[in-house]
């Protein structure tokens, strides 16, 4: 199209303007003046610019990289045929830009979305699971594009008759570009799974000696990246695995020898190991073998092919009574070699043995008079407010210290509003009086505590008018370490002479200090804790000096202080035998393989049981596959994750996303094992933990009798009697056909113990009870794994002080420095505990108690209607708990004065109801 404009004859002649035309050839304008071509840059919008004037109008071209040239004399409709002309221009500038920069977007975006439907595609035909790491490699490779910039333009009608059916196809790529991938590949996944159930069926329905559950067989055909599959106790965990490797064989996703399934000890190993051969024999695998092995067997392999000499764990190191004895062995050496050692370590569990609550809260009493009224028990029998007080108590007690506590003072003070003052201590030697007062940092004392300052005021006035002498202490030097000293110098400069004593006889009524064998214990754990973790000193300095201000800060640092120099003696216990342990062997593996001076071969990597997994154990695990194209499985149940003791790490699996990125997390809810009735109890209860993953378990099990039984003795010493005549009632009802005989004609029995003591209640029975009895005594630790037709629980007891389950010694709070934060869920070990406990059972689980101590974990059951606690007599057990201590019961005594009520944990909780009057004529 060519247009063409020039001045009218009187127009140039009054504008005195050269001749000039102006010519229009498509996008193209050239001026022409006197013979010279003036080519107007029409990229710009101000190139041309037409200017009105009372009778003609002017122009202005502006050529590319010149000087604007002006000309006039143009009419006034010839001017306004010139801007619509060049209006046109621009329009169709606009349009063929816009055109260009979708049609390039557009082969970019369609170069993206071919390579993902050729991975779609050849996934689909290899049978494939798409997985995170595809997604994440696709998605790292995707172009960044304005689309929405591409939708308004594609809303332009000029510019979609422009693009004409290329817009539609436009359209359906952006809208596929726009589309979330990951649902995406979920849909063709679950499709995939779909078909593998049905194309894989014979495999699936004859790995194991039956076919596996639907659940269980989807897990198996997941191969996602990286698979957690949550398993319900009794869910066939095991032949999930088993299956899986089979699958992975079968589909040439790995080969035998690069598949690896790892077990937490060596039974377990061999285990894996001949099932997984016995399936591959089934399904006509002939000669197929996968490697199945221990972490600890793993690492020393990889760190003899990093360094050429394959390092030694000595038995200590690893096994955990062993790893006590060597423990203790080298503590008594640190005792001998240094007496400050020795000081702070008998000076932390004699009189820093128990956590302070937060400033201004109570403690839990451990102990109650006839009122009711609780208090805190010192190692010397002396009742006290607060844990405060028992801390300084146990102090001077320790020191052999004379003091009375809250003797009256000897002015009297009493009038018709206040009682008669009595100090807190008071060291009759001396004649010193010592207040402790609730104050912080800065004098205050806790809000709630109303006008308890004025009365610190009243005190100190009071002994300065009297002319006695008295020493203050306060919660805040308690918390940060400073009130021991502070206290050592006022008592020696006053004449008292220190004799520390850890050894001291406590009374009967006295609250031992924590045994020396806990303390052992309890740094045996943090040992594993801070080496799986890859702790060193100064971080775990910088942990303590990170505790809230009203922390009991002082005894977390005193107890890192203690920790740091027991590891450098085990470490150096284990340089001088040229070993490892267990820990650093891991940590060391990691290292190898993570650095790339180990190359391990394995595509499928299987862990076991790995709610018990520690950090170390899991950086293991994440190294091993952090290669292309390997694949991680966990199988494990976070309700029976029970050994923190060893090492143990639950927020490994509640934060398996955290530890190995995007993964599946898939449930096996379906158990083979409890009726539903116990696993809707066991799930009910171990459950009311909300940190732990939520599962739905689900049983065809039929039940056989109850679920739960309890039973009460009045004293401890008739519970094995007790376990006895209930395992002899099963015989016979086996030998009578009430009972229905177990799997090998026999019923069996297992006699579960929170500890070993328990196994005293294994009982003796008579020949013809043991033809149709199996009875054997596991520790309930020791027992997951297993299961028998009756399960005994033979001490379900809570005891103030003693031997208890659920145990009334909660994990140590100094733990955490070696932890993260996570599972602060109350006694949350001892409730899984009892979950694996329950879950044991194939029909009934039977619980013994004694009257007055019944277990609180019991008592829960009971108050939920899942069970009713019988006496001997059969008859429901029917008693008033104790107000005061809510542990104890009130049982009818005989006294001097006759009969009355008092608690059943007599003498730690005196409660006595009143005693009602009555009225006689």
């Amino acid at each position: 199209m060519t247009s063409v404009w020039a001045p009218s004859k009187w127009g140039r002649f009054f504008s005195r303007s050269p001749d000039w035309t102006l010519t229009r050839e498509g996008i193209r304008l050239t001026l022409e003046v006197r013979e010279v071509s003036h080519i107007a840059d029409v990229a710009e919008s101000s190139s041309l610019v037409v200017r009105d004037g009372l009778l003609w109008s002017s122009v202005t071209v502006t050529p590319e990289g010149s000087a604007p040239v002006k000309v006039s004399g143009l009419s006034k409709r010839a001017a306004a045929s010139l801007r619509a002309g060049f209006a046109e221009i621009l329009e169709e500038i606009r349009i063929r830009e816009e055109s260009d920069l979708l049609s390039k977007a557009h082969r970019t975006m369609t170069e993206w979305l071919t390579k993902r439907h050729e991975i779609e595609s050849r996934a689909d035909s290899e049978r494939r699971w798409l997985t995170q790491e595809m997604l994440h490699s696709l998605e790292g490779e995707r172009p960044q594009l304005n689309t929405f910039e591409m939708v308004t333009l594609l809303r332009d009608a000029a510019l979609r008759a422009r693009l004409g059916d290329k817009a539609v196809e436009l359209d359906r790529h952006l809208r596929e570009w726009m589309s979330d991938v990951g649902e995406a590949w979920h849909a063709l996944n679950t499709r995939h799974s779909e078909r593998e159930l049905i194309e894989c069926a014979d495999i699936l329905d004859r790995v194991e000696s039956r076919p596996l559950t639907p659940e269980q067989a989807r897990a198996v055909v997941c191969f996602d990246n990286r698979v957690q599959v949550v398993a319900s106790a009794g869910s066939g965990k095991t032949s999930t695995m088993v299956a899986r490797a089979a699958y992975a064989m079968h589909r040439g996703i790995a080969k035998p020898d690069e598949i690896i399934m790892l077990a937490f000890n060596k039974q377990a190993a061999e285990e894996l190991k001949e099932r997984a051969n016995r399936s591959f024999q089934r399904l006509g695998m002939n000669g197929a073998s996968v490697e199945a092995s221990t972490f600890h067997k793993l690492g020393l392999g990889i760190i003899g092919r990093a360094t050429g000499k394959k390092p030694d764990i000595p038995e200590w190191a690893f096994e955990p009574v062993e790893g006590f004895r060597k423990l203790a062995e080298l503590i008594d050496g640190l005792k001998d070699q240094s007496i400050s050692f020795r000081a702070q370590w008998d000076l932390f569990r004699f009189v820093c043995t128990r956590d302070l609550p937060k400033f201004g809260e109570a403690a839990r009493p451990d102990a109650w008079d006839e009122q009711g009224a609780g208090s805190i028990l010192t190692a010397d029998g002396t009742r006290v407010r607060s844990q405060e007080e028992a801390l300084i108590s146990n102090w001077l007690f320790y020191n052999g210290v004379n003091y009375r506590y809250e003797q009256s003072y000897a002015h009297d003070t009493a009038d018709a509003s206040h009682r008669q003052y009595k100090p807190d201590f008071y060291y009759p030697d001396i004649d010193l009086h010592h207040e402790h007062f609730a104050l912080d940092a800065r004098g205050n004392a806790p809000a709630h505590f109303g006008d308890y300052v004025a009365g610190v005021e009243w005190k100190r006035q009071l002994h300065t008018e009297r002319g006695t002498a008295l020493i203050e202490t306060t919660s805040h030097q308690v918390r940060t370490g400073t009130v021991l000293d502070h206290l050592e110098k006022e008592l020696t400069e006053r004449g008292i002479v220190l004799d520390p004593n850890p050894d001291r006889p406590i009374p009967e009524n006295g609250l031992r200090p924590m045994p020396s064998e806990e303390l052992i214990g309890l740094a045996r754990t943090f040992i594993s804790h801070y080496k799986s973790n890859g702790l060193t000193p100064d971080e775990l300095a910088e942990r303590v000096d990170k505790l809230p201000a009203d922390a009991f800060k002082h005894r977390y640092r005193m107890f890192a202080s203690l920790a740091i120099q027991v590891i450098k003696v085990w470490d150096q216990a284990l340089a001088a035998v040229g070993g490892v342990d267990f820990e650093d062997m891991l940590n060391m593996a990691a290292d190898y393989v993570e650095n790339g001076t180990v190359e391990e071969p394995y595509r499928l990597v299987m862990a076991d049981e790995f709610q018990d997994a520690s950090r170390a154990r899991a950086r293991l695990c994440r190294a091993l596959v952090q290669k292309k194209g390997r694949f991680f499985f966990a199988v494990g149940d976070d309700w029976q994750s029970i050994n923190r003791f060893a090492g143990a790490d639950i927020s490994v699996m509640t934060g398996f996303r955290d530890w190995f990125g995007h993964g599946q997390i898939l449930k096996l809810e379906r158990t083979f094992r409890c009726p539903q009735a116990l696993c809707d109890v066991s799930s009910r209860f171990v459950s009311k933990n909300p940190s732990q993953i939520s599962k739905n378990v689900h049983s065809t099990t039929p039940a056989a009798g109850p679920v739960l039984e309890a039973y009460q003795v009045e004293q401890r010493e008739q519970l094995s009697d007790a376990v006895r005549q209930y395992v002899e009632q099963l015989a016979e009802g086996v030998q009578n056909g009430t009972i229905t005989p177990g799997r090998n004609g026999k019923v069996s029995v297992y006699v579960l113990g929170r500890y070993n003591a328990d196994q005293q209640h294994v009982p003796r029975l008579p020949r013809e009870a043991q033809r149709v009895v199996d009875v054997s005594f596991l520790t309930i630790h020791r027992s997951k794994g297993s299961e028998a037709d009756y399960v005994i629980l033979p001490e379900l007891l809570t005891v103030l002080r003693g031997r208890s389950f659920p145990s009334t010694r909660n994990d140590d709070p100094v733990l955490g420095l070696a932890m993260p934060p996570g599972d602060d869920y109350p006694q949350s070990e001892e409730r899984r505990l009892f979950y694996v406990a329950l879950t044991r059972a194939r029909r009934t689980v039977v619980m013994f108690t004694v009257q007055g101590k019944c277990s609180t974990f019991l008592k829960e059951l009971e108050a939920e209607g899942a069970v009713t606690i019988q006496a001997s007599d059969g008859q429901p057990v029917q008693e008033d708990p104790c107000p005061a201590c809510s542990q104890g019961v009130l049982v009818l005594k005989s006294g001097r004065h006759g009969q009355f009520r008092s608690c059943s944990n007599f003498p730690v909780c005196r409660y006595k109801p009143k005693q009602k009057r009555s009225l006689t004529n």
